[in-house]
């Protein structure tokens, strides 16, 4: 009876170590996201650990620019996180070239996403994904109703309406018509160019032609866009050539102007600043009825670390992450940062929804310079900066502009030589 009791007794104890070593397990994400902190510890970790009691989940957020530097040096350590936050596109490649990111193809949940919103997030030829998508950012325009309404303007849904509406804010002369400057650069092209350009190329039809080759910078669908930037000017303000994309901001949320063209990002700002009611309208299309295309630009990723000791709890978290639970914190919590997943999110914010809803009106593309085109030197992203800026400063004719940025891509990237 003793030896049986010492059996049952070292079985016991046996039982209670598997079970405590089960439960044991912690996982720590690396992330640039440091002002999302609260969010994560509040909402996100509570609800995972809720349904996943043996996984733990601590957040340690690196400062946003120090971010690529202070990951890579725990990756060569050895010291990094077992999931890791994925900026988009090249960054993350190369994390994954250089082994340190796992292929999640094998993830049921991955098929919750679709190309576009995994594009960000794979192997230039598509075979491999290594990263969960977890939000994007929309671009169109925010602006005043109460400007709107005072003045008399509807919302515009072509270009003709667009521009109908800018002449009657100028006539006014109660509200700067639209609310961008050039001094930043990236502006002109992000909000700019990047904002109505997918009207123009039709969205990823052109975006993929342009890096296989079959379309030049220099054809009509990729120049007209600057011809269209070129008669913004007008319509900017005094001094337009020197404001910053804070004083942008400001002068939008103080009231006086009454077009923003925005990324969804700025709505908890706004949100918190601004004391008028706002709304949104997607791009113009050129004519009526004219299918309409969004800049649906993905922002942020998260995959695991290809040496993590808790692959099994690593993946059960990513899963979660690409379920509609984790969609609806995140969507909700970041207005403006909208889930990739194929199924719809219920957000509380009226600005958040109007904009997101342009998914079910459009087709969704992203950001033409981002895959692929900015690797080489002359980088096309910053050729595009300045490029937008020109053609609003009226500096350079838009033909001459894509020629020049043709004859820049065509430099170093071989499809288009």
């Amino acid at each position: 009876m003793k030896r049986n009791f010492l059996k049952l007794a070292l079985l016991s104890t046996a039982l209670t170590a598997t079970s405590a070593m089960a439960q044991d397990v912690t996982l720590n994400i690396e992330s640039w996201r440091n002002d999302d902190l609260v969010l994560w510890q509040e909402q996100i970790i509570p609800a995972f650990e809720a349904k996943h009691p043996g996984i733990k989940v601590n957040f340690t957020p690196s400062a946003p620019a120090e971010y690529n530097a202070v990951l890579n040096s725990k990756l060569d350590a050895g010291s990094a996180g077992d999931l890791i936050t994925c900026r988009p596109f090249d960054a993350s490649l190369a994390l994954y070239e250089a082994g340190h990111l796992s292929g999640l193809d094998d993830m049921d949940s991955m098929s919750n996403f679709s190309d576009v919103a995994k594009s960000a997030w794979q192997t230039d030829d598509g075979a491999v994904s290594f990263c969960v998508p977890m939000a994007s950012v929309i671009h169109g325009f925010i602006y005043n109703k109460d400007a709107f309404a005072e003045v008399g303007v509807d919302v515009p849904t072509t270009e003709a309406e667009f521009f109908a509406a800018l002449d009657k804010f100028k006539e006014d002369g109660t509200y700067i018509p639209m609310a961008m400057g050039t001094n930043d650069q990236w502006e002109a092209a992000t909000m700019g160019y990047n904002n109505i350009g997918p009207n123009y190329w039709k969205g990823e039809e052109g975006r993929l032609a342009l890096i296989a080759g079959e379309q030049k910078l220099t054809d009509e669908q990729w120049v007209a866009p600057y011809a269209t930037l070129a008669k913004w000017g007008a319509y900017l303000g005094d001094g337009y050539e020197a404001q910053t994309y804070p004083d942008s901001q400001n002068l939008f949320t103080l009231g006086r102007a009454a077009i923003y063209p925005a990324g969804s990002w700025e709505i908890s700002g706004f949100n918190t600043q601004a004391d008028f009611e706002m709304g949104a309208f997607k791009p113009p299309v050129q004519n009526a009825g004219d299918t309409c295309y969004i800049s649906d630009h993905t922002d942020i990723g998260i995959g695991m670390n290809a040496a993590t000791e808790h692959p099994e709890a690593a993946k059960t978290f990513l899963a979660w992450v690409g379920s509609p639970e984790f969609a609806a914190i995140f969507g909700n919590a970041l207005p403006g940062f909208f889930p990739l997943s194929k199924e719809p999110v219920d957000l509380a914010d009226p600005l958040a929804k109007e904009i997101v809803g342009w998914r079910g009106e459009c087709e969704s593309t992203i950001r033409s310079t981002y895959q692929i085109l900015s690797r080489g030197t002359p980088n096309l992203e910053n050729e595009t900066w300045g490029a937008s800026v020109a053609a609003i400063k009226g500096a350079s004719a838009p033909a001459d502009l894509g020629a020049e940025l043709q004859e820049g891509l065509a430099s170093w990237y071989e499809p288009q030589q």
